[in-house]
C-alpha cells in the first residue's frame, strides 16, 4: 500500500495575472499614448502655431501702427509735390499680412493631409492599428481617442490664431488704405470660426479616407480633395445662408453698395430682376438703346454689409461642423463594419480548420 501524501491547496490570493491583464485592457487608453506616438507631428504643430501667433502679434501692434503713420504722412502731402513717407512700413505690413493669412487659410489642408496619411492611413497600412486592437483596445475606442485628442489640439491652436488674426485685421481697418476688405475671401475666413470648422472637417475627412483606403498616399490625396470640396462648397453657400440687403440705383449711377456679393442685374419698369448684359454705362449710345429695349430702369445689387459678418460666420460654421460630424459618423460606421466582417471571417476560418 502506498502512502497517501496530502496536498496543500494554494491559499486564496490576489487576482491572477490574466485577470489583471483583462482589467488593464478594459481601461480606456490615456491620451499620452497618442501624444508619444505622434510626438513629431505635435512639435511641428506647436511650432507652426507659435510662429504664426508671433507674426500676428507683430502685425497687430508695431506693424499696424507704423503702416498707419505712413499712410497719414502720404495722405497729408498728396498732390502737394514730392512726398516723404515711410514706404517700407506699408510694404512690410502688406507682406507680413499675406505671410500669416495664407498659411492660416491653408491649415485645414495640412490637418486633413496629416490625418489621412500619418494618423490613420500609415497605421492601418503598417498594421500598427491592428496590433493595438489585438492587445485589448477596441477599434471604436482606438478611433475615438485618435480623433478626440487631435480635435482638441486643432481647435485650440486654430482658434487662437483666428482670434489673433481678427484683432490684427481690426487694428488696421480704416487706418491703412491698402488693408484687405472684410469680405476678401482669405481674410473673411481667417477672421472667424469657419477656419476652425474647416480644420475639424479635415481631421474627420482624413480619418474616413485612412479607414477607407488603408494606404498612406491615397488617403492623403483623398483627404486633401475632401477639404478642398468642403471649403469650395461652403464658400458658394455662405452668401445664401443669411438674407442679404438689396439696393436699387438708377442706370446713370451704376451699381451701389459694397460687401459680400449675392446677386446683381437690371431692374425693369415692372420691378422684375433680369440679367445684366454687361454692356456698360448709359453714356454709350448702344448701351442706352439696349437698356431701353430690355425695359430696364436701373440696377439692383444684393449683398451682405459688414454687419452681417458674424451671422454669416456662425451659419457657415454650423454647416461645416455638420459635415464634419457626418464624416465622423461615417468613419465609426465603417470601422465597425470592417472589423466585424474581419472578425467573422477569422472565426469562420478557425471553424473550418477544426
Amino acid at each position: 500500500m502506498t502512502a497517501h501524501t496530502p496536498t496543500r491547496e494554494a491559499p486564496a490570493g490576489p487576482a491572477t495575472p490574466a485577470t489583471d491583464r483583462s482589467v488593464t485592457a478594459a481601461r480606456p487608453p490615456h491620451p499620452r499614448w497618442l501624444l508619444r506616438l505622434h510626438g513629431p507631428a505635435l512639435y511641428v504643430w506647436a511650432a507652426l502655431v507659435a510662429v504664426l501667433a508671433l507674426g500676428l502679434l507683430w502685425l497687430w501692434g508695431p506693424l499696424t501702427d507704423a503702416a498707419a503713420d505712413a499712410w497719414r504722412q502720404y495722405n497729408a502731402c498728396a498732390g502737394n509735390g514730392p512726398c516723404t513717407y515711410d514706404q517700407d512700413a506699408i510694404v512690410t505690413y502688406k507682406s507680413v499680412y499675406n505671410y500669416v493669412t495664407l498659411p492660416l487659410s491653408a491649415l485645414p489642408f495640412l490637418v486633413g493631409a496629416w490625418s489621412g496619411a500619418a494618423l490613420f492611413g500609415r497605421e492601418l497600412e503598417h498594421g500598427t492599428a491592428q496590433l493595438a486592437w489585438s492587445q485589448g483596445l477596441s477599434p471604436t475606442r482606438w478611433l475615438a481617442t485618435k480623433l478626440a485628442v487631435p480635435a482638441l489640439l486643432v481647435t485650440a491652436g486654430t482658434g487662437l490664431l483666428v482670434t489673433l488674426h481678427r484683432l490684427a485685421w481690426s487694428a488696421g481697418d480704416g487706418r491703412i488704405d491698402t488693408a484687405k476688405t472684410w469680405y476678401d475671401d482669405p481674410t473673411l475666413h481667417a477672421n472667424g470660426p469657419t477656419t476652425v470648422a474647416f480644420a475639424l472637417a479635415g481631421l474627420a475627412a482624413g480619418a474616413l479616407a485612412g479607414l477607407l483606403l488603408r494606404r498612406t498616399l491615397p488617403a492623403l490625396l483623398l483627404a486633401l480633395a475632401a477639404v478642398a470640396a468642403v471649403r469650395f462648397l461652403a464658400v458658394l453657400a455662405m452668401p445664401h445662408l443669411w438674407p442679404g440687403v438689396t439696393r436699387v440705383s438708377p442706370l446713370t449711377d451704376g451699381y451701389r453698395g459694397s460687401g459680400l456679393g449675392v446677386d446683381s442685374g437690371l431692374v425693369t419698369s415692372t420691378g422684375a430682376h433680369i440679367a445684366d448684359p454687361g454692356c456698360g454705362p448709359t453714356a454709350v449710345p448702344e448701351c442706352k438703346t439696349l437698356y431701353e429695349r430690355l425695359d430696364a430702369t436701373g440696377f439692383y445689387s444684393t449683398f451682405h454689409p459688414e454687419s452681417h459678418h458674424w451671422p454669416l460666420q456662425l451659419t457657415t460654421t454650423a454647416l461645416v461642423l455638420a459635415v464634419a460630424a457626418a464624416l465622423t459618423v461615417a468613419a465609426f460606421a465603417l470601422i465597425r463594419r470592417t472589423t466585424a466582417t474581419t472578425a467573422a471571417s477569422h472565426a469562420a476560418a478557425q471553424e473550418s480548420a477544426v
